[in-house]
């Protein structure tokens, strides 16, 4: 008989905000009826009775007064709001080393941190000799990151991989060469967390992609990749940016609106 699937309440925690024109979301002219267009940045956590995994850890003040961001709480503070405490977290998966994706990996000191293969050797490579690659990455995370694989707190993972029953690890290049995707088994089905692998629901609906990128044929069959782990519905797909998420999901409590969504439930759309 199989083994039952663990299921897991799966939050999205809003930390920080950035407006700008429509333009800099996308490879391509936009709708010319399209002008402001902000993103927001969220850090996210799996909760079940056997574990907390979480999924990110955004930037702090400091990243956010040098890059022009608007920092609405520190993610460790907005795990908080749902009953996480960082300080007692085992389990982070990078996404991908980009600033607002790594920062802050310090307040996590019993974690290990899960990282593709892929994404340290583009971190330390020779893409990083280029302006336009490395302008996304903040080197002394990069130099952090490593001291922690020295500490023997990285977990390497090369492709795809169950994590843990009921969360899986996918590879989706494009926007970096080692993006990781994160499906988390939901009580409304399999939620892809696509993270950067399509900052906006538009990228994907308008088959225009986010101008950060590496490679952007790799992008394009990584949203295809996001669709096929969402068993072809979208709804199950949540971009790692979109402003929208915040409107078509529940907050977890009143008090809570506008600052954290539930993504176990179905959007509300």
């Amino acid at each position: 008989m199989p083994e039952p699937v663990e299921t897991y309440e799966l939050y999205a925690i809003k930390y920080a905000h950035h407006d700008r024109d429509a333009r800099e979301n996308f490879v391509n002219d936009p709708d010319p009826h399209e002008g402001n267009m902000p993103i927001d940045y969220f850090v996210w956590v799996a909760i079940n009775k056997n574990r907390t995994v979480v999924i990110d850890t955004g930037f702090n003040a400091g990243t956010a007064a040098e890059r022009g961001r608007e920092l609405i709480c520190c993610p460790a503070e907005g795990l908080k709001m749902v009953g996480v405490d960082a300080n007692e977290v085992e389990d982070v998966i990078i996404t991908h080393l980009h600033y607002d994706h790594v920062g802050n990996f310090d307040l996590f000191p019993r974690a290990r941190f899960h990282l593709q293969d892929k994404e340290m050797q583009f971190a330390t490579g020779r893409y990083m000799k280029h302006k336009a690659l490395r302008v996304a990455f903040d080197v002394e995370h990069i130099v952090g990151m490593v001291r922690e694989v020295y500490k023997e707190r990285v977990e390497f993972h090369n492709g795809d991989v169950q994590l843990f029953p009921g969360i899986g690890l996918h590879l989706v290049s494009g926007h970096t060469l080692g993006l990781q995707s994160v499906t988390v088994e939901t009580q409304r089905g399999r939620v892809v967390v696509a993270s950067d692998a399509s900052h906006l629901y538009h990228n994907m609906w308008d088959q225009n992609p986010y101008p950060v990128v590496h490679n952007i044929g790799d992008m394009m069959e990584g949203h295809d990749k996001l669709r096929a782990l969402a068993g072809g519905n979208e709804d199950l797909i949540v971009p790692g940016h979109d402003p929208l998420v915040l409107d078509y999901y529940p907050a977890p409590s009143p008090d809570l609106e506008g600052k954290v969504v539930r993504l176990d439930v179905p959007p509300q759309k």
